[in-house]
């Protein structure tokens, strides 16, 4: 069957071109059934209980399921169709159902649990310590200590929390491609600058259409609600883009994720208070480095204390400005970037626009991979013929210095119809030895960006460079492992307030203007960015950093309290939540019909329940980490500095989860993050 099904086989990387939606059933079928019966091999009585004989095999059936579905689960963000729709659905809920089924196998829990339990248990390393002790963990919190019939219910809430957070996802992706307006007339897009309406053009013609196309894809609602002069436009945007899959708007109750909401709030609720938890705030916190709910709120609350001031002081002139040069005596929300833009322009004489020709892709690809090789000593070279998705992707080989190819990344940059919004890095394949077959790591690399038009490059803004740098920081932190164990290596197991440390970390250096010699480079001229403009666009970098920290901190605090406050007797209350959560942190209220919570794919489809605040735990760690860098800068050395590049690679990249990110991270820093960093990197200290 492996010779019929390119899911079966053995390839170091997935045959894309290859993969049928109607194969994917029939390889899950197979993969689970070899899966149960190598489980029940290691597990039957008289077999040996030492580590090679019982986390080894695991992470082997492991890895065979992750070959089929990786490239699966990849195609279904990036290549979306309703044929691949009606088996993906099914098939991961059988995942799901095997996932459970093995956290709760009694008897494979008894077998680990030995191996933890042998005299020669401190003389394994620590990683395979690591993998031991965080099994132990996961049966608990999988409900292996559960009687009937609460150990069925608990596998029936994953299953079905599996089926509705795709059904989420799905209807954000419908909601955002079924909207869109045809302008045939350009004094409409008036406001908007060249590049922007490129795009617009390449997605009419995209649909055979004359004029330009305004569509819900990222880089079309960024270039309206940023310079659109026509208010309605922008009002018309914000409505479709804030409504989608929602009760609300322009398809209100088409893709309503109203009731996967609080069915997905009821059923977590419920299987934390299975597992003994009083509730999902309180479960999310097990695989975290906050110890309790009260430190999390603690944190959030500190952080609002010190940012909402600021962010009051920033709205009342933009108000002021609003009113004065824009004539917009109510500002709206539909607003608040279009004049935000009009005042920083003003303030700081720099205009997005003027900075965009410096970050042409190519040139911004390149530079950050010089970047990495100056700091970790690594090259990422271009193969060909490699079996992709789309046309547009690439992939590379990561060398090191001795010229030996130990790792690979697909990078797939555009915004397209089919393709998830947003950016992100998943896993391809992990690192893992056996001591038979090594396998290397390889990673999805995944934006959403204005593609090439007409003759030019794709040219990013600048906040578009630092999220490629972000999604990279994720990717290396993969691909630079050096532990040989999946299930801990990379970013697998690492905690997940901690997981944003090293893609955060790597967006500083997009401020850095050594860093940004290596690629701030004029498409046409190749001229380096001019130390006028860098300099007006660092002393712009905290415009508003008060109103975006409160922005941020009303989505960490609505979503901890969503799950911290959740009684089944009164449903989720999502929009009272949100309501509870603006009237602490948040300056500017939107509108009553807006409805932000029903496309918030991070916690409702993503692994980011009762965590969302850990973009800001781990601004904070990322924030410390580079002030490393930075001090080398202050003593004449470059901050691009090899030496605390292969210190950060060695102590926080290269270990993953083998041990506790705290611990990783002082073995970094030689102390504990310091919480006045996060401060200092939004200039509120």
């Amino acid at each position: 069957m492996s010779q019929d099904n390119p899911l079966l086989a053995d390839g170091a990387l997935p045959a894309f071109s290859q993969i049928q939606p109607d194969q994917i059933t029939p390889a899950i079928d197979a993969l689970l059934a070899d899966s149960r019966e190598g489980i029940a091999v290691l597990t039957a009585p008289g077999a040996p209980r030492d580590f090679d004989s019982v986390m080894l095999p695991q992470e082997r059936l492991d890895q065979r399921i992750a070959h089929a579905w990786s490239p699966v689960s990849h195609l279904h963000s990036v290549a979306d169709s309703e044929a691949l729709r009606k088996v993906y659905g099914p098939a991961e809920e059988k995942l799901t159902e095997h996932s459970i089924e093995l956290g709760q196998n009694r008897e494979l829990y008894a077998a680990v649990q030995a191996v933890a339990d042998a005299p020669d248990f401190a003389a394994l390393t620590r990683a395979q310590r690591a993998l031991v002790e965080h099994a132990l963990r996961d049966f608990k919190l999988s409900g292996v200590a559960l009687e009937e019939p609460a150990r069925s219910r608990f596998r029936d809430i994953g299953v079905e929390l599996s089926r509705l957070s795709t059904e989420f996802s799905n209807a954000v992706l419908d909601a955002t491609d079924a909207w869109h307006q045809h302008v045939t007339d350009e004094r409409d897009l008036a406001g908007i600058p060249e590049s922007g309406r490129a795009v617009l053009r390449q997605y009419a013609k995209e649909q055979g259409l004359d004029g330009y196309l305004v569509t819900l894809k990222q880089p079309s609602v960024q270039a309206v609600m940023t310079y659109a002069d026509n208010r309605a436009l922008r009002e018309g945007v914000y409505w479709a883009y804030q409504t989608r899959a929602s009760d609300q708007g322009p398809h209100a109750g088409k893709y309503d994720n109203t009731a996967r909401i609080e069915q997905i709030m009821a059923l977590r609720h419920e299987a934390a208070q299975l597992l003994g938890f009083a509730n999902a705030a309180e479960e999310s916190l097990a695989t975290k480095m906050a110890s309790a709910t009260n430190e999390v709120l603690a944190f959030l609350r500190d952080l609002a204390a010190r940012a909402k001031p600021v962010a009051q002081k920033e709205l009342a002139t933009l108000r002021e400005f609003a009113s004065s040069e824009l004539k917009l005596d109510n500002l709206e929300s539909w607003d608040v970037a279009y004049a935000s833009e009009k005042l920083r322009q003003k303030q700081y004489a720099l205009d997005e626009e003027q900075l965009k020709p410096y970050f042409p892709l190519p040139a911004v690809i390149d530079g950050l991979f010089g970047l990495v090789q100056r700091l970790y000593g690594i090259t990422l070279t271009p193969r060909d013929g490699v079996d992709v998705w789309h046309p547009d992707v690439r992939y590379y080989d990561v060398v090191d210095k001795d010229g030996r190819i130990f790792a690979g990344a697909y990078i797939d940059l555009y915004a397209r119809g089919g393709k998830r919004g947003g950016a992100w890095m998943d896993v391809c394949r992990a690192r893992f030895d056996d001591g038979v077959t090594p396998q290397m790591p390889v990673a999805f690399l995944t934006c959403n960006f204005a593609p090439p038009t007409e003759g030019r490059p794709a040219l990013l803004t600048h906040d578009d460079a630092l999220t490629l740098f972000h999604e990279f920081g994720h990717g290396f932190h993969h691909l630079l492992t050096e532990v040989p164990l999946p299930s801990v290596g990379g970013i697998d197991g690492v905690e997940w307030d901690a997981v944003e440390l090293p893609s955060q970390f790597m967006e500083n250096f997009g401020w850095n203007r050594e860093a940004l010699d290596l690629f701030a480079k004029h498409w046409e001229t190749g001229e380096r960015l001019p130390d006028q403009l860098f300099e007006r666009m660092l002393a712009a970098r905290h415009f508003h950093a008060g109103l975006f920290l409160v922005r941020q901190l009303e989505f960490a605090l609505f979503d901890f309290l969503l799950h911290l406050e959740y009684d089944p007797a009164k449903g989720a209350r999502t929009l009272e939540v949100l309501e509870e959560a603006r009237s602490e942190v948040a300056v500017l209220h939107p509108p009553a019909w807006q409805r932000f919570p029903h496309a918030f794919g991070h916690i409702f489809a993503g692994g980011y329940a009762a965590g969302y605040y850990s973009y800001l735990w781990a601004e904070l760690l990322s924030a410390d980490a580079f002030e490393a860098f930075e001090e080398k800068a202050t003593t004449g050395q470059s901050v691009i500095d090899a030496t605390a590049g292969e210190r950060f690679r060695r102590e926080i990249l290269a270990v993953g989860a083998s041990r506790p990110a705290l611990e990783s991270f002082i073995a970094f820093r030689g102390r504990k993050p310091e919480p006045e960093a996060l401060l200092r990197s939004h200039g509120l200290a």
